[in-house]
Parts: structure tokens; C-alpha cells; sequence
């Protein structure tokens, strides 16, 4: 009960404390302070865009946002002169020094059903260009999606026996907090060197509870068809996502190249266009590394980007395979903190 509990209070300190960076930095931005933390512009990313969905627990809400909160962040980053552009036109904005309007990409990870069902009919509205992301594995039905398995189990399940490492051991769910802290400990074996067996341990462990894995990628995610239809669509892009989500920092360089490869091939194949832009898996700093940045430039991708946050300054234009994303939270939907991200100064403050 005591890991639990600290699990509990790290993840209310950790909202208290991010909560209170957006609103000291969206203070300063209206006062109009730090200007030149906004460099050129932005890249925003987001999973699932959809109504919300009520759980018992749900640790993955920072992956989700409402339509509602999607539109008004548009309004937001309208009303304060951005223009928005594609993915695959930032490195070529950055270059130019004539370009002196910000700016702001929109993207997707992971190919969502919603993303077609819920964000595609706010950037339609307010015809806004967007990337999404697709990971084949996902869209052929081949792999899983271990967060939203381990989710589906610690909402089913009231106790849950695996292996984390020191051989199989039992523990309780029988309260939120519980299930909260199980799923802070799968979350320390992932990424990770042996992210494949911890995967499987995880998609077997669910098949004894009665779930099925690629039932749920099935059910969350777009098919082949589906990504056909939106790639069709004139604002919308598709961009490489690999073809497992396995984090390439983790694999050795062939594998990382065959990764990237084969994902761009596979969609190619579905919507006859090579996509020109990948977000490496999970996006961190040991998960998307400069091998990473140089693989995606020999394979002739035009930008890469990163889950590390940030905007878009002068490192942008000296790295345009390893781009900083801002993360529209679900955690933090507030439109003032959208016009205090985009302003990059809980950025500057973070150094």
C-alpha cells in the first residue's frame, strides 16, 4: 500500500506542478513578456481525438483529447496569427527568412479510428492540414497496442498475476490506486531492449483475462481501406510510424532502417504515395536518437519529429529530423494553455 500510495502523490505532484507552470507561463504571456520564446512556430501532437470515455482508471487521458477542445485550440492559435501548414512544408518555412508569420502543424500518432471520425471534421471546418501517423503493424492487424491492452486488463481485472522481471508474482487491484500503480510498473519495462517479450508476456497475460489484443487494435485503429479514404482527403497526410512501435533507439541500426522502411513501404503500397514524414515511437531522447535522424534522411524522408517539447527555433532548421512536438495534454484542456505552449515559454522556463 505504500508503493501505492506514492505512486498516487508523484502523479498529483507532477500535475500540480505542470499545472502551475501553464498558468505562471500563461500569465506572462499576456502581459506580453518573453516574445522571442516563440520562434517561427509549432508542431502539435495528439492521439486520440474523441467524446470522452468515462473508466474506472484511466492513465492514458494525457493521449486524449475532446473535439470540442481540438476546435478551440485552433481558434486559439488563430486569434493569435498563426498559420496553419503541413508537416512535410516546415522544413522548407524554417529555411526561408522571408517567412516572418508563425506557424503551426498539426499530427496524429498511431492511425486512431477517431482521428477520422472526430478530428477529421474540425480541420475540415476550419481547413487546417494535418499529418497522421500510421503504424502498419497496427493497420495490418499484426501487433498490439500494449498501453491500451494494459488499460482494458486493469479495468476487467481485480487481480493480475506477471512477471515484472524478478518471475511471476500476484498483485491486488482492487482499488484505483492499485491499478494506477500496476500501471506505473508496466510502464518502467517499456520501451525498452526487450520490448518484444515484455509485449508478448502483456498480450498473453491478456488472452488468459479474456481479452484479445489485436481484437482491441482492431476495434481502435484504422484498416487499410479507412487510411486510403482519409490519405485521399485534401488535408490530410500520412506519415511513417514503423511497423511495430518498437522504440528504434533500442534496436540495432539494421533493424531500425527496417523498421522505417518497411512502414513507409507498406503505405506507400496502401495509397500508392510514399509518405514524407515519420515520428519515431514514443519520441524520447533514448527512443529517437541522431542515428535515427540520420536513417529517416538516407531513406529520403523530409522531416522527422520527436516527442521532446519545444518549438520551433534555430535548432529546428539545423535538425529537421528530430523536430520538438507540443503535446495538446488531456490533462491540461484549457484554451489559455494553449496560447501559453504556443508561446514557448514553458519552454524557456524548463531550461
Amino acid at each position: 500500500m505504500g508503493q501505492t500510495l506514492q505512486a498516487r502523490w508523484r502523479r498529483r505532484a507532477k500535475r500540480l506542478a505542470i499545472s502551475g507552470g501553464l498558468e505562471t507561463a500563461s500569465m506572462l504571456h499576456r502581459l506580453g513578456a518573453i516574445k522571442s520564446a516563440r520562434g517561427r512556430g509549432a508542431i502539435f501532437t495528439l492521439h486520440h481525438v474523441r467524446p470522452h470515455q468515462s473508466k474506472t482508471v484511466e492513465p492514458n487521458a494525457h493521449l486524449e483529447i475532446t473535439p470540442e477542445f481540438l476546435d478551440a485550440a485552433i481558434r486559439v492559435l488563430k486569434a493569435e496569427g498563426y498559420r496553419f501548414v503541413a508537416l512535410a512544408d516546415v522544413p522548407a518555412l524554417l529555411a526561408d527568412p522571408a517567412e516572418t508569420q508563425p506557424f503551426a502543424a498539426f499530427t496524429l500518432d498511431d492511425g486512431y479510428r477517431n482521428n477520422a471520425a472526430h478530428a477529421l471534421p474540425v480541420f475540415e471546418r476550419h481547413g487546417v492540414p494535418f499529418t497522421v501517423f500510421v503504424t502498419s503493424g497496427f493497420a495490418d492487424r499484426t501487433h498490439s497496442i500494449w498501453w491500451e491492452t494494459v488499460v482494458e486488463l486493469l479495468n476487467t481485472a481485480q487481480k493480475l498475476s506477471f512477471d515484472f522481471g524478478h518471475g511471476v508474482e500476484t498483485i491486488d487491484l482492487s482499488t484505483a490506486e492499485q491499478k494506477i500503480a500496476a500501471f506505473d510498473r508496466f510502464c518502467t519495462l517499456l520501451p525498452g531492449d526487450d520490448e518484444a517479450a515484455v509485449i508478448a508476456r502483456i498480450d498473453e497475460t491478456a488472452r488468459s483475462n479474456g481479452i484479445n489484443p489485436l481484437g482491441m487494435t482492431a476495434d481502435l485503429t484504422m484498416s487499410e481501406d479507412e487510411l486510403k479514404r482519409l490519405a485521399n482527403h485534401p488535408l490530410a497526410a500520412l506519415g511513417a510510424h514503423t511497423v511495430t512501435h518498437h522504440a528504434l533507439g533500442y534496436l540495432n541500426e539494421a533493424e531500425a532502417q527496417l523498421e522505417i522502411s518497411m512502414s513507409a513501404d507498406r503505405i506507400e503500397a496502401m495509397t500508392g504515395r510514399r509518405p514524407t514524414t515519420i515520428a519515431y515511437p514514443y519520441g524520447c531522447s533514448n527512443a529517437a536518437t541522431p542515428r535515427e535522424f540520420q536513417l529517416a534522411r538516407q531513406l529520403g524522408f523530409v522531416a522527422g519529429v520527436t516527442t521532446q517539447p519545444g518549438v520551433l527555433g534555430p535548432a529546428a532548421l539545423a535538425e529537421p529530423f528530430g523536430l520538438p512536438r507540443i503535446s495538446l495534454n488531456g490533462l491540461y484542456q484549457r484554451r489559455r494553455y494553449v496560447a501559453a505552449l504556443a508561446s514557448g515559454i514553458p519552454f524557456r522556463m524548463m531550461r
